[in-house]
């Protein structure tokens, strides 16, 4: 079932009406509860914030989250010795401009002052993408051990 009407059926629910006739639903029913309308707000708001964040994730660059290959690094090294501009960079690489600007930075190329995007991550370079990298393996290992 489609997200998109599931959220039509329990809003008809929790409005008191059968969401296949749009009557009105018989008084005294299990839906009238206090805890069963709770219940069917709650997945009315679940099924509100998937939505969102499906249409954010929609938004963002196809690379996001994804490691940097070799050959993606030497494309990215060409075209700042080319000095292209790197919100194009960043739309040919299917990533935002800060992640362009931090890998920049992990080789070494920008320095945070030359950045025009914030890091998240701290001071930036080469010791803390090791960290961070550290801090996937151990999340991806305690996964496969839960």
């Amino acid at each position: 079932m489609k997200d998109q009407r599931a959220h039509q059926i329990l809003h008809a629910l929790v409005n008191g009406a059968d969401p296949f006739t749009g009557e009105d639903l018989a008084l005294g029913t299990v839906l009238q509860h206090a805890d069963v309308m709770r219940a069917m707000l709650t997945g009315c708001s679940a099924l509100d914030d998937r939505t969102a964040r499906a249409s954010r994730r929609a938004q963002q660059p196809k690379n996001i989250g994804q490691p940097w290959t070799p050959e993606e690094e030497g494309r990215l090294l060409q075209a700042f010795q080319n000095s292209e501009n790197l919100g194009e960079v960043a739309a040919r690489h299917g990533r935002t401009l800060r992640a362009i600007e931090s890998r920049l930075e992990i080789l070494g190329l920008l320095t945070r002052e030359q950045r025009t995007t914030e890091n998240r991550f701290g001071a930036g370079g080469q010791h803390d993408e090791t960290q961070r990298t550290a801090a996937r393996k151990s999340r991806a290992s305690s996964r496969k051990a839960g």
